[in-house]
């Protein structure tokens, strides 16, 4: 019988890309998302989850819950026996998180201790934590491996991630039944080469690339670039994009080395290569035949120059890479945005 896996957020941009690769790697996924970043589709369940069951042939369950809902959560785990849990679920904005930060630190932590605590109480020891390269902060050194010091955090967001993470290190040195995996992501992009889910943020997108396919399909008339006087290339800011695929495809090598007994463990997820905001703007023009309008606006606070990943040790241990280049990515999304030019709610695609 197929591994039953809880996945939070199932239904966001990551975590939808994740359900994917589990049901193709051969995992039974439970789905829960509150709807806070996801649509709402037919018989109340995300859009994203009802395409992954059309293109797929199969029936995902899925049960509509918040987090911080505990007992809400307790019923979930009397109901099935998981063998994993996959948690994405949170806030996730750096900017939203600069103005909103008690609301970021409230919905983060209280989120992530009430599963913690619904995991432990159910015997589940194994989870995969969808953390962040934000938790690195302003780098000091590029590129960043997984010993590079972690904790000066530019802003709450990025703060969040790095109090889980201390959260889940402590309890997994009092646990030594518990096994964790810290995936810190670089810079998520692109989509399913079926053009069928991708990245659908609610209201204005806070990241790059889902802004500049909504200008390239006409959605929005020009991109704001915030910073133009960096010290990188350009003089904008440089990022490491790692498509979401190969990022999702880390986190099935990642369930899998749960098996070794291996305690917590911290692996950078990127490609180890970092490209300029005009440089992914130009490489997004190439993609779609489309001239994308851009003005220079003041840097935001929180953002930093530079971050880009050392991947190698998710290559030696877990035998991930990424595989896709910037071409791809760039491709996967333009497929995405202009089959669905609003989004989940445009409903072309299906």
């Amino acid at each position: 019988m197929a591994e039953k896996v809880l996945v939070t957020g199932g239904g966001g941009y990551i975590g939808s890309h994740c359900v994917v690769e589990l049901i193709e790697a051969g995992y039974h996924p439970v789905v829960v998302d509150n709807f806070s970043n996801a649509v709402r589709g037919e018989g109340d369940v995300p859009e994203s989850i009802r395409r992954i069951e059309k293109f797929l042939d199969t029936s995902i369950e899925f049960h509509e819950l918040d987090l911080l809902d505990q007992p809400g959560l307790e019923k979930l785990f009397k109901k099935h026996s998981f063998s994993a849990v996959m948690h994405f679920a949170g806030l996730k904005a750096v900017g939203e998180s600069v103005e909103q930060p008690l609301r970021y630190y409230r919905v983060n932590l209280t989120a992530s201790m009430n599963l913690l605590e619904v995991m432990q109480a159910h015997k589940v020891h194994n989870l995969v934590f969808s953390s962040s390269a934000t938790v690195y902060g302003d780098p000091q050194r590029l590129p960043i491996d997984e010993q590079h010091p972690v904790g000066g955090c530019t802003n709450p967001y990025g703060q969040s991630k790095y109090f889980i993470e201390e959260i889940i290190k402590d309890h997994c040195k009092a646990e030594k039944d518990w096994n964790a995996m810290l995936l810190r992501y670089f810079n998520p992009i692109g989509a399913h080469s079926s053009g069928l889910i991708g990245e659908d943020p609610q209201g204005i997108p806070n990241n790059l690339l889902p802004y500049v396919a909504q200008v390239a399909v006409g959605r929005r008339e020009c991109l704001s670039v915030y910073g133009n006087d960096y010290d990188t290339l350009d003089g904008t800011g440089v990022r490491d994009y790692i498509h979401v695929v190969d990022l999702a495809k880390g986190h099935i090598a990642a369930l899998k080395k749960l098996k070794d007994g291996c305690g917590c463990k911290v692996y950078n997820l990127g490609t180890g290569t970092g490209y300029s905001v005009l440089q992914m703007v130009k490489a997004m023009e190439k993609a779609s035949g489309k001239e994308i309008k851009y003005k220079i606006a003041p840097r935001r606070e929180g953002d930093i120059a530079s971050c880009y990943a050392d991947p190698r040790l998710a290559d030696k241990e877990l035998g991930w890479k990424a595989k896709f280049d910037l071409e791809r990515m760039c491709e996967d999304l333009w497929r995405w945005q202009s089959k669905n030019p609003t989004g989940f709610s445009d409903g072309t695609a299906s």
